[in-house]
């Protein structure tokens, strides 16, 4: 019997997907390989490259000025890379600071530029985030910066900040596929595809091309985006792996309504978890009821012995990955598009009885 899988990263993968990789993975649609041995020179690699890019834009509608690619070095890679392309000498970057995440963003570009901190959630211990309207880059910003959903503290962008001729560069890791999204209000969208996409390895790259026009032109290869724009990121060899599984993610999720249908999916299976901590004075949520995440649910018990014996628990029944992270603790729920409805049910259901005999 497989677990229940609430871990935030990796992420569950649609079962689907896993049996369509095994029954793949020694020979690939009978072409007499495996699609992780065949040369990403080669048509059998290429072919399904560009059907995976295909269907990326379809499914999230971007616009044909943009360019989509895959590369290697996780997220955490592109808070380098991103100031190094983009924050020139003599000018600003803006970043808004809302959690574990866009912080670690902010810190990196601060090495490397002057950073502009248009707001910073400290004082509420990251639980809420700023009014868009509010957020205003400088008059001399290459860039302003977001993280559209922080998987530590369990808060989302429901809206984005409208920042006229400033690009506006997005991490969308752990909510992409999870709604429809205007891509055009961006100049770039990034993220690690191993909450929503797949397993991980790559990281996905959605960027106006005419932000190539305001990159740092000094770069090493691998550091400058032009690069990679010209190659599809195939510059060096990509994680065929990861981006293989990435395609039959993207086809399942078609299969199930498109961004459409997980955003459905998203509302219904957050709302059950919710529904449960707002009907109850035993579960607490610490987060701003307002921009409270569908992706990554956090909340809390009265006691911290308590949350360890609830995640024991849990794990007894089949529940894995509801411990907080390490770096706030508590407890949290990461409900990403591939999670089944049913186990979404079923920790409820155990929400609802830990209550009843702790309570």
């Amino acid at each position: 019997m497989r677990k229940r899988n609430f871990f935030a990263g990796p992420s569950v993968l649609p079962v689907e997907v896993l049996e369509q990789i095994r029954d793949n993975i020694v020979d690939y649609e009978g072409q007499g390989l495996s699609m992780i041995e065949a040369s990403h020179r080669g048509g059998m690699f290429e072919e399904m490259y560009d059907q995976c890019l295909d269907l990326f834009r379809k499914l999230l509608g971007i616009p044909e000025d943009y360019d989509v690619y895959f590369l290697g070095g996780g997220a955490t890679l592109q808070f380098t890379m991103i100031p190094m392309n983009f924050l020139l000498e003599g000018r600003c970057a803006d970043y808004v600071m809302t959690g574990s995440w866009s912080n670690k963003a902010t810190k990196d570009a601060q090495k490397l530029g002057r950073v502009n901190v248009v707001w910073d959630g400290k004082e509420s211990n990251y639980s809420t985030l700023p009014d868009p309207a509010s957020i205003h880059p400088c008059e001399d910003s290459s860039y302003l910066y977001l993280c559209a959903n922080e998987t530590i503290g369990g808060i989302e962008w429901k809206s984005f900040p409208d920042t006229g001729e400033v690009p506006l560069i997005c991490d969308m890791s752990s909510d992409i596929l999870s709604r429809p999204v205007d891509v055009s209000r961006f100049a770039m969208i990034y993220g690690g595809v191993q909450k929503n996409m797949g397993p991980a390895g790559a990281t996905f790259i959605i960027m106006r091309r005419d932000m190539l026009e305001r990159r740092n032109g000094n770069l090493t290869a691998y550091m400058d985006y032009a690069l990679h724009s010209k190659d599809k990121g195939l510059y060096n060899t990509p994680p065929v792996f990861s981006i293989w599984a990435v395609k039959l993610v993207l086809e399942w999720i078609e299969r199930n309504g498109g961004v459409e249908g997980m955003d459905r999916r998203a509302d219904e299976k957050s709302g059950m978890i919710y529904s449960v901590i707002d009907s109850s004075d035993f579960f607490r949520s610490p987060v701003d009821k307002a921009v409270r995440s569908r992706m990554n649910i956090v909340f809390r018990l009265p006691s911290e012995e308590l949350e360890a014996k609830f995640v024991s628990e849990a794990k007894a029944e089949g529940m894995l990955g509801l411990k907080g992270h390490r770096s706030v603790g508590g407890l949290r729920a990461s409900l990403y598009n591939a999670l089944p409805v049913d186990d979404v049910m079923a920790l409820a259901d155990f929400m609802k009885e830990f209550e009843r005999k702790n309570g």
